[in-house]
């Protein structure tokens, strides 16, 4: 029995030595020589993010050393030949919430692990793994590849930290980089912004945001001004006039379902729905509303409209304010300048007198004021 005791206490121990490791690093929550980190950055509506554990240069040579160029047999695993892991540990991991596309590469929304093969030149090619769940590229399999693209490294200052980083930010796109010794390694992430904010727009009008007015005007207010389909955008406006619910007739949801019109060639329907609009608006609402026709070149239309607001909401501000750029759009400088002294004496508060007094100045110089 005693013999028998001993062999399974054996066993026992040899199994823990050979599990201890495993189950400490599953267990413990202990500091890493390369800490880990993440960064993110959101294009439109596009949410992207990398998640890495960073390296030390400590006085290495990095590229062709450390990182060996080409794809290697790293001796362990299952993977015959493996490219960088583009980190440190686990895989570098980076997340789409939408479609997007790489250096002009499609590529679906989702984690992808992210390796790279460098080269001894000026060359590295970045690599997307539908498995982004391994222990860095030891189990690395091509068959998995989503995406790989070739990029041109750039020469930078000495990066002490493997770092990852944005740069070149634009309204659909980012330059993803990774930066470590001397060298940074960018990516151009694009996203077909109007089509991903459109697709959510038609997700969130089905759920707890369609039970609001203003979603279905920010809606059709989107796609109007982004290529948008105008017939959804008049059907998105018209439920916020007259949808069960939510509808209610406002000067702003008109004079949008007028911008509408006038964008499908309805020109006669547009003009007479501003018509019905302009009893709903407030001074400051018509006001702005002549400022966009400016702004448009439409200075004849703009100004009828700020005569209405005056003849309307008489000695008000802004009404002479308004008169005085509309009769400045049109030319008429000495009838703006008279409307825009009117003004000043109305002005309710600091920024809009010391605005006021510099497009005197400009009217008397003979100058626009708009």
């Amino acid at each position: 029995m005693k013999q028998v005791y001993a062999t399974i206490s054996g066993m026992l121990l040899a199994c823990a030595l050979l599990v201890s490791p495993a189950v400490q690093g599953q267990l413990l929550d202990l500091p890493r020589a390369s800490q880990m980190a993440s960064v993110s950055q959101r294009i439109g509506i596009t949410d992207v993010s990398i998640t890495y554990s960073r390296p030390s240069v400590q006085g290495r040579p990095i590229w062709g050393q450390l990182v060996p160029y080409g794809m290697n047999n790293l001796g362990f695993g299952t993977a015959k030949e493996s490219p960088w892991r583009a980190g440190a540990n686990e895989n570098t991991v980076i997340t789409f919430s939408d479609p997007v596309t790489i250096e002009g590469q499609p590529l679906p929304a989702g984690s992808y692990g992210l390796h790279m093969i460098l080269y001894d030149d000026d060359r590295a090619t970045v690599i997307f793994s539908k498995n982004h769940t391994a222990w860095g590229s030891f189990f690395y399999d091509p068959s998995e590849d989503a995406l790989r693209v070739d990029v041109t490294t750039r020469e930078i200052p000495h990066t002490e930290l493997l770092t990852y980083s944005f740069e070149e930010v634009g309204a659909d796109s980012a330059v993803a980089s990774l930066n470590w010794e001397n060298k940074q390694i960018p990516f151009t992430i694009k996203v077909d912004v109007p089509k991903v904010v459109m697709q959510d727009i038609r997700r969130k009008l089905q759920d707890s945001p369609g039970f609001s007015r203003q979603s279905w005007e920010q809606a059709a207010a989107y796609s109007l001004n982004n290529g948008g389909d105008l017939d959804e955008a008049l059907s998105w406006v018209n439920t916020a006039i007259s949808g069960p619910f939510v509808g209610q007739k406002t000067f702003s949801n008109l004079q949008l379902k007028a911008q509408i019109l006038e964008k499908m060639g309805k020109g006669s329907e547009a003009k007479a729905l501003i018509d019905e609009a302009l009893p709903l608006g407030t001074v400051f609402e018509i006001h702005q509303y002549g400022r966009q026709l400016i702004a448009q070149d439409k200075d004849q239309e703009a100004l009828s409209i700020f005569k209405w607001n005056a003849e309307h909401h008489k000695n008000t501000w802004p009404v002479d304010y308004g008169l005085a750029r509309g009769y400045s759009a049109n030319g008429d400088y000495k009838t703006a300048l008279k409307h825009l002294k009117i003004a000043e004496g109305r002005a309710p508060d600091q920024i809009n007198k010391d605005a006021i007094a510099m497009n005197l100045e400009k009217l008397e110089n003979g100058q626009d004021i708009n």
